[in-house]
């Protein structure tokens, strides 16, 4: 089985991933670290940014992968796809140490919560015999 809205949204997701390790790559590289953030706040930012990206992303996929072959509509998954894709470019410019409730990173977040929330409902309702 193909999986072709899935996979419009896995391809911007995967150079965001990418971008984001190259940014960790690379202060680790310039810090000289290899393990940890050795102190520096800007590398410990660089790691979570990467980090929440691999705490959000692979689950959404997988959601997303259910619901569409399992039926769900092209507007559930799409509108799921957009709001991971937004999500995974606002929250790494607001993750800030000094700003914890700074706008772009709610907004990142809860573009995420909503993706998830949007899939899951469409899971359930392919479950209970409904076509979403």
């Amino acid at each position: 089985m193909i999986f072709p809205i899935t996979s419009l949204y896995a391809i911007p997701l995967a150079v965001i991933f990418l971008v984001l390790w190259i940014g960790v790559t690379k202060t680790r590289s310039a810090l000289s670290v290899s393990i940890g953030d050795a102190g520096n706040t800007d590398l410990h930012e660089r790691i979570r940014r990467h980090g929440n990206f691999v705490e959000w992303v692979p689950m959404i996929l997988i959601l997303m992968v259910l619901a569409e072959g399992q039926g769900a509509g092209p507007l559930w998954l799409h509108a799921a796809g957009a709001l991971v894709v937004i999500g995974r470019i606002l929250h790494p410019i607001g993750l800030r140490a000094n700003a914890p409730t700074h706008p772009l990173r709610i907004a990142g977040n809860s573009a995420c919560i909503l993706a998830t929330l949007t899939l899951t409902l469409a899971l359930a309702l392919v479950a209970l015999g409904s076509r979403p």
